[in-house]
């Protein structure tokens, strides 16, 4: 299925998305559509990318078996299997690798789904959904647990859902503290 290029249908505040974003870690159980998913991954494959390789797989995850496997992997965070869906993304190594060789495996591939996944954050906010980044699981159990084959490398656990909380806004740096002008 190809995908379609955003029209000029009318404007999308993404300033409003941005900053109403927040990792949330309470879900409640109401399911999402296959549209709502297809919609928000589909966020995600319009992130730039390095050469315009798209080295990125989503791997859609609703088992509730599987999610607790997740969970498992991912150091007992127990809101992974909470959300209704989780989206995992992942890294097509050897698809950097070909277009821009080991630069492209250990550095383009990494930055590209980041991009992919800021988009898939920022696409379920849009749409009143929650979601958390999780970085922080066992890369190689991960691969285990969602049998991925060589060359296919897990980056982040997204797991979706409408949110059974509303953090406050954290706090961010000034831009003096990180802005430098030459």
């Amino acid at each position: 299925m190809m995908t379609q290029a955003p029209g000029k249908e009318g404007k999308v505040d993404v300033g409003q998305a941005i900053r109403k974003r927040r990792s949330i870690r309470k879900f409640s159980s109401d399911p999402l559509t296959e549209e709502e998913v297809r919609e928000i991954i589909t966020a995600g494959v319009w992130a730039p990318s390095a050469g315009n390789a798209q080295p990125w797989k989503f791997i859609v995850v609703r088992d509730a078996a599987l999610k607790d496997k997740l969970v498992a992997v991912a150091h007992g965070q127990r809101f992974v299997a909470e959300a209704p869906v989780v989206i995992v993304v992942c890294a097509d190594v050897g698809r950097a690798r070909r277009a821009y060789g080991e630069r492209g495996a250990t550095l383009y591939c990494l930055q590209d789904t980041a991009a992919a996944t800021q988009n898939i954050l920022l696409a379920a906010t849009a749409k009143g959904y929650g979601t958390c980044w999780v970085g922080a699981f066992d890369e190689e159990k991960a691969r285990e647990v969602l049998n991925l084959p060589p060359g296919l490398r897990a980056v982040a656990l997204v797991p979706v859902g409408k949110p059974r909380e509303e953090p406050e806004p954290r706090s961010r740096r000034p831009l003096h503290e990180v802005v430098e002008h030459r």
